[in-house]
């Protein structure tokens, strides 16, 4: 069986932005399914109630951030299996994928159920809210199987060029969500727990889309779960290059733990305020996202199928597309932020927070833009651990440093938004040095050139 899903061949822009086309509506789809909590409950349920689901975004990201990482690398593992053409291998990489995620998705749920009361308590979170945050969080992660199991599903059809069929199942499982989300809270206003249990339901319904597709295909992805186990030597190689990027996910969680409690130090409003900007930020990070996948997947392929040029003019295609649409969407949110932050909630005090803290950051997208799609190549050619460093140094330590140590000096909630585009500009010039410098593609010319010469 052969796929017809490749990167490795075609218009390297015509291939690329169909790849990521489906990505970008997928991930616009993805927003939306997150976004319609916090807009729903927020008209219904008021800000206190908002504040309690907007102030759990890093806490989630945190946990989940780092299994979804972690599994970003059997992505990587199978787009070089695919672009070789070694199919053979493509499958046990997805049969250990599939079962790496069931593992991840149980060890996610024992974490978030139990250990979620003490982190936001670590976290500040206020007494208020901290009843209804403790519910909401509880309840999600009681769908962390589902959850999991769709990235890695998603993951796998990206990694063998096919972006179309996540965007349906995410666009089906969006409406579902939206759907359950305003019978329970904007019709029987049943609380900020059944927010949550709306997204398990309409997110166990993509999963089983997904599994459903990959079972029913002839192609060479076709998954029989007989044959859910891990592989040695496939597993190995999945967490060496995921295990970087699972923790360089974390890394900037905690870093976001870390400013979400020096914005719950602000008061609810600020609380509910900055968590509706996040969610509107969320959008303008979509051609970031997408192309940054995308460049993961294209440069896994291209350099499994040894198209070293072909690679290097793909990455600065994606770069540069990356980089001018999220300035051109930073540009729109900051001068259209206050109607936007009016969605979630009326009150001056809430928008004003978000009107601040969008026009602290919004003109400064491209620079995250850069940095996320600079990874997305070096994780693709196998070089994980560069992000995570990069991640940890400006997006870690050196955020965290800034704010605990201007904020003791300037107390003002402005210190902590521009902590953001500092960093995002130190990670940008680090990201760009080592681009330029290049050993992330030489690297595997090198590498065919001893195994062809000895040398």
């Amino acid at each position: 069986m052969q796929s017809s899903n490749t990167l490795t061949e075609g218009p390297i822009a015509k291939k690329l932005i169909l790849f990521a086309i489906p990505m970008f509506l997928g991930n616009l789809f993805q927003q939306l399914y997150n976004t319609a909590d916090s807009l729903i409950v927020g008209n219904f349920l008021g800000s206190t109630s908002l504040a309690a689901v907007t102030s759990t975004g890093s806490l989630i990201f945190l946990i989940v951030g780092f299994f979804n990482g972690t599994a970003m690398g059997a992505g990587v593992v199978i787009s070089r299996f695919f672009g070789a053409k070694d199919y053979d291998k493509v499958r046990k990489a997805i049969h250990t994928d599939l079962a790496f995620g069931l593992v991840c998705g149980g060890i996610m749920t024992i974490v978030g159920v139990v250990f979620a009361p003490q982190i936001l308590a670590l976290m500040g979170t206020p007494d208020e809210v901290f009843a209804q945050a403790v519910w909401y969080i509880r309840i999600y992660f009681l769908g962390s199987i589902p959850f999991v199991l769709y990235n890695v599903c998603m993951g796998i059809l990206q990694a063998v060029g096919d972006s179309r069929h996540p965007l349906y199942y995410l666009i089906i499982s969006s409406i579902v969500n939206i759907v359950l989300d305003i019978l329970f809270n904007g019709v029987l206003r049943l609380g900020v727990a059944y927010a949550a249990l709306a997204t398990i339901l309409s997110q166990t319904l993509s999963v089983v889309l997904c599994m459903r597709r990959l079972m029913i295909t002839q192609d060479i992805y076709q998954v029989h779960i007989q044959e859910i186990r891990f592989d040695p030597q496939i597993i190995k190689q999945i967490i060496q290059i995921g295990l970087p990027s699972g923790l360089q996910n974390s890394i900037i969680s905690i870093a976001n733990v870390v400013v979400q409690s020096n914005i719950n130090a602000f008061g609810s409003d600020a609380m509910a305020g900055c968590g509706s900007y996040s969610k509107i930020e969320g959008f303008g990070f979509l051609p970031i996202t997408c192309f940054a996948m995308a460049l993961t997947t294209f440069i896994g392929q291209n350099l499994g199928a040894r198209q070293y040029a072909r690679a290097k003019k793909g990455a600065l295609f994606g770069v540069l597309c990356s980089i001018t649409v999220a300035e051109l969407i930073g540009i729109l949110i900051y001068f259209f932020i206050p109607q936007l932050v009016v969605l979630f909630n009326s009150e001056p005090q809430v928008v004003a927070y978000g009107v601040l803290q969008a026009k602290t950051v919004g003109r400064f997208y491209f620079l995250l833009a850069f940095s996320h799609c600079a990874a997305g190549i070096l994780r693709g050619a196998g070089k994980s651990t560069i992000p995570m460093f990069v991640m940890l140094g400006c997006w870690c330590i050196i955020r965290i440093s800034y704010i605990t140590i201007i904020t003791h000096f300037i107390p003002k909630i402005v210190v902590i938004f521009w902590a953001y585009p500092l960093t995002w500009t130190l990670s940008s010039i680090i990201f760009l040095a080592f681009l330029l410098k290049g050993d992330w593609l030489y690297a595997y010319e090198k590498k065919e050139k001893v195994q062809i010469t000895g040398e």
